[in-house]
């Protein structure tokens, strides 16, 4: 029996818009350092990022609604249906917040497009991650999946990564009053116009086979594909997601889209440095994603979760605290890429398990809505709450927080069940059939 390929085109396909959507949604975080002044009043740079990172919660908090609507959208119209929609509205919010009017010359108006921009990613993004998640898993053969739904972060990371390397160019060809002043929109144009083409490709995808065979099947209605109703039926994988979900992402959010931040206003490092601390660890970060995942789908998904929540729990007040006192781009580098190693342990394979606890009548909006919930409660807000512990004077409150996150979704990967064998096709379930010795 020949091995399992790997679907490049399809790989491919999903991941090169998941970095269009993730370039948009972290150049928000990584620019605000010089756009936050122009939407607020002068005063303490603390309380306008203050601000901003509000804004940037709210946007988390659309993440549930964007995972209800287009989680259905994509178990009813299919997943291709759903990645060309998120796209879409991803390319429409960072041109609204390219041409966003300052608060010198409409006040707080300013500030109400930016919110509505950041509204619009939200729902963007809360589908944008079943349905790359979902069509990823479903498009790769058993025994590759780990590998392949590995891109997902890849994808993020490489999004995250040309917003970061823009911001350095920028940095080193503008000077600051320029950046403060229009720089900062010249990364939002991008996205917009990135987006367009994105939206090109993924028109030319073919739909997944799993997808197809719920298409044809008798056995469960349209009218109860992607429905809350079906989702309830599921309740113990929809907790499961938010459980295990719920230490990943403040933990990844800790350590990508604050940790420019916190390296500029707590460890007092330039933020020309400060970028490129995050630039260097995040590269090698996206690269081993993919071991990570190939590793999963050799020994199995939990022994890399659980790896994943031991180290977070163990390691980040220690990682944070040392994070505080560096001086220089070596000692931040070291720090920061040892954290983002222990994270890769859930990063590259969270999509896969998720995916792989529904059936795919429910698939999309089983990972959607329940990550989404996750997300809004724990990742979007870890920012603001890093932030808040910093003005009450009890910076240190936060890494505490962090590692209490990781320690209840350590308890969640140690009795959760093994997902890497299940079956998405109806050739995989007749093969897995076959398996099965008869006795005698």
């Amino acid at each position: 029996m020949s091995k399992p390929r790997v679907p490049w085109k399809a790989v491919i396909g999903g991941s090169i818009g998941n970095l269009v959507e993730w370039y948009d949604w972290f150049v928000y975080s990584s620019f605000a350092v010089y756009f936050a002044a122009s939407f607020f009043p002068e005063g303490n740079s603390t309380a306008q990022l203050l601000n901003t990172a509000g804004i940037f919660a709210v946007g988390f908090f659309m993440r549930p609604i964007g995972g209800w609507l287009l989680g259905r959208y994509a178990d009813t119209k299919g997943r291709k249906a759903a990645l060309t929609m998120t796209v879409t509205l991803m390319s429409l919010s960072a041109l609204l917040i390219a041409i966003a009017p300052t608060y010198a010359s409409v006040g707080y108006f300013g500030a109400v497009v930016l919110l509505i921009a950041r509204l619009l990613q939200g729902i963007s993004v809360g589908g944008e991650y079943a349905a790359s998640a979902t069509y990823l898993t479903e498009a790769t053969p058993a025994g590759k999946r780990g590998f392949a739904s590995s891109f997902q972060y890849v994808s993020m990371t490489a999004g995250q990564l040309v917003g970061l390397g823009l911001q350095i160019i920028l940095q080193n060809t503008m000077t600051k009053e320029a950046l403060n002043s229009y720089g900062w929109r010249i990364p939002f144009v991008v996205g917009a116009l990135g987006a367009a083409v994105v939206f090109y490709l993924r028109r030319n995808l073919l739909e997944t086979e799993a997808y197809d065979e719920e298409e044809q099947d008798e056995k469960v209605g349209k009218s109860e594909r992607g429905t809350i109703k079906a989702l309830l039926e599921h309740k113990k994988e929809a907790m499961l997601v938010i459980a295990l979900t719920m230490g990943g992402t403040v933990a990844y959010y800790t350590y990508t889209t604050y940790l420019t931040k916190y390296l500029v206003n707590t460890a007092h490092l330039p933020k020309e440095t400060a970028a490129l601390v995050s630039f260097s660890a995040l590269f090698i970060f996206m690269c081993i994603q993919p071991l990570a995942g190939g590793l999963s789908d050799r020994i199995g998904r939990r022994p890399l979760l659980i790896t994943f929540g031991i180290g977070s729990m163990l390691g980040t007040v220690p990682l944070m605290t040392g994070l505080s006192t560096v001086s220089g781009f070596t000692g931040a580098f070291v720090l920061s890429l040892i954290g983002l190693i222990i994270i890769t342990g859930y990063t590259s394979i969270n999509a896969v398990v998720k995916a792989e606890l529904f059936p795919t009548h429910i698939r999309a909006l089983g990972v959607a809505l329940p990550y989404a919930i996750a997300n809004a409660l724990f990742g979007g807000t870890a920012e603001y709450v890093a932030l808040w512990f910093k003005s009450a004077g009890i910076e240190s409150g936060f890494y505490w927080y962090v590692s209490g996150c990781a320690a209840v979704s350590l308890v969640v990967y140690l009795t959760m069940r093994e997902t890497r064998d299940a079956a998405l096709t109806r050739a995989e379930r007749e093969g897995a059939a076959e398996s099965v010795p008869v006795r005698a």
